[in-house]
């Protein structure tokens, strides 16, 4: 089945994305419904401008589907087909365990060395580079060596599974993993987690005593608030690890007593309860505020606005609503594997990283982290004004996304010429 531009408007799938304009040649995009290792079901689409192209660009994110994704355009314009795939729950990242995740890419994978491609470069954009990090690292260990359970315990399956390597990566805007950005993000003064107000005063960010601005909503902290508020985001992630661990011990507990001679029907309740908690105020990073601490491009502010009132209380924000398993797997900054920190070194393929120098989610630290991090020797680092999307910082000025995505074409055409 092929699409053209039209039908995939009709359908609906056209989000706040590309600009027409700059999909500057005719193209083809083919879903395929693919089945992962464990059973489930991923979608993709290929975009292709010739059919003959020889190397593909897949673009991925664990929790979204971008079907139009703004670089689309500048991968066919390099003559590289182009590969946008969604995870097995697109737009709910309620069970989201990157670890399983892993079984969706490797379908991916599989599906794009079956149709012959010679080189496959995988397009890391904000959440979707640790994911493609965490990919790479398990698929370059030999099968024994993989993790076999996720922090929850639940087999993964990867040693069980095909996870063909890449040959190239890109980089854009990404920020070092779920759990990183969270730990950062986490309010500290949080006392009570059943209660979204509770709070220690003496650790709350947005207090004029310890350096919030209400009426301009930015912020100067001292080093020593900042020192004992770090301190108390650690305690608090640790707090919220070990309420998510003993929620699965308790299930746990109920299925050995199953196993018994006589389990009560409040165990077999227990063993089939699947627990969901709600995580408040996670859009608490010092650095959104005091704009002073890894100084940049950005404005006041957080990727989820400018009123951190209404941002961090707020009903939508990262990891608001979780079960146990993927707390500890994706939002834990303690206990997730799927961090630049933990994978950039198994990266030993070309590498192109593009910093967008307004970032209000990857800041100029995290991306110099992951930069010196990657294994590779082959490694391009190139710093673009705009936000986190691409979008210009003031107006009338070049878009982001329109610059990356020249450099994008310049470097494809260097390293996968004869396309």
């Amino acid at each position: 089945m092929e699409l053209t531009e039209k039908a995939i408007v009709t359908a609906g799938l056209r989000g706040a994305n590309w600009d027409p304009v700059l999909m500057r040649r005719p193209y083809q995009a083919t879903p395929y419904t693919l089945q992962t290792a464990d059973g489930q079901k991923t979608l993709g689409f290929l975009f292709t401008a010739t059919g003959n192209e020889k190397t593909v660009v897949s673009i991925m994110h664990p929790r979204e589907m971008s079907v139009t994704h703004y670089l689309v355009p500048a991968v066919l314009d390099a003559g590289c087909a182009c590969w946008v795939q969604g995870p097995r729950s697109i737009g709910n990242d309620l069970r989201l365990e990157h670890e399983i995740a892993l079984l969706d890419v490797a379908a991916g994978m599989q599906h794009l060395r079956t149709l012959g491609y010679r080189d496959v470069v995988l397009l890391g954009n904000s959440g979707g580079g640790a994911l493609y990090a965490f990919y790479n690292q398990q698929s370059r260990l030999a099968p024994a060596q993989r993790l076999a359970r996720t922090p929850a315990g639940r087999p993964t399956g990867l040693a069980e599974t095909e996870l063909p390597p890449a040959d190239g990566f890109i980089l854009v805007s990404p920020h070092p993993g779920q759990g990183a950005i969270l730990l950062n993000s986490l309010d500290a003064s949080v006392v009570d987690e059943s209660d979204p107000f509770s709070t220690d005063p003496s650790l709350d960010p947005f207090s004029p005593e310890n350096g919030f601005d209400p009426q301009t909503r930015t912020a100067r902290y001292t080093s020593a608030f900042i020192e004992r508020y770090r301190a108390g985001q650690v305690r608090r992630a640790q707090r919220l690890d070990a309420m998510a661990l003993e929620l699965i011990e308790r299930k746990r507990a109920a299925r050995r007593r199953l196993k018994g001679d006589a389990p009560s029907p409040a165990d077999r309740r227990l063993a089939a309860y699947a627990p969901i908690f709600q995580v408040w105020r996670t859009d608490a990073d010092l650095r959104a505020w005091d704009i002073s601490l890894d100084p940049s491009d950005r404005k006041p502010g957080s990727l989820w606005g400018s009123d951190p009132f209404v941002s961090n209380w707020g009903s939508v924000a990262f990891g608001r609503v979780v079960t146990p398993e993927s707390w500890l797997s994706t939002w834990s900054g303690l206990a997730s594997r799927a961090s630049f920190a933990n994978c950039a070194a198994s990266i030993v393929s070309p590498t192109l990283l593009l910093e967008y120098t307004g970032d209000q989610c990857a800041f100029p630290k995290d991306i110099e982290s992951i930069f010196n991090d990657l294994g590779t020797t082959d490694k391009t680092r190139i710093r673009v004004r705009g936000n986190h999307h691409g979008m210009e910082l003031e107006r009338g000025e070049p878009s982001g996304r329109e610059i990356v995505s020249r450099h994008i074409v310049e470097w494809l055409n260097a390293r996968y010429g004869n396309h």
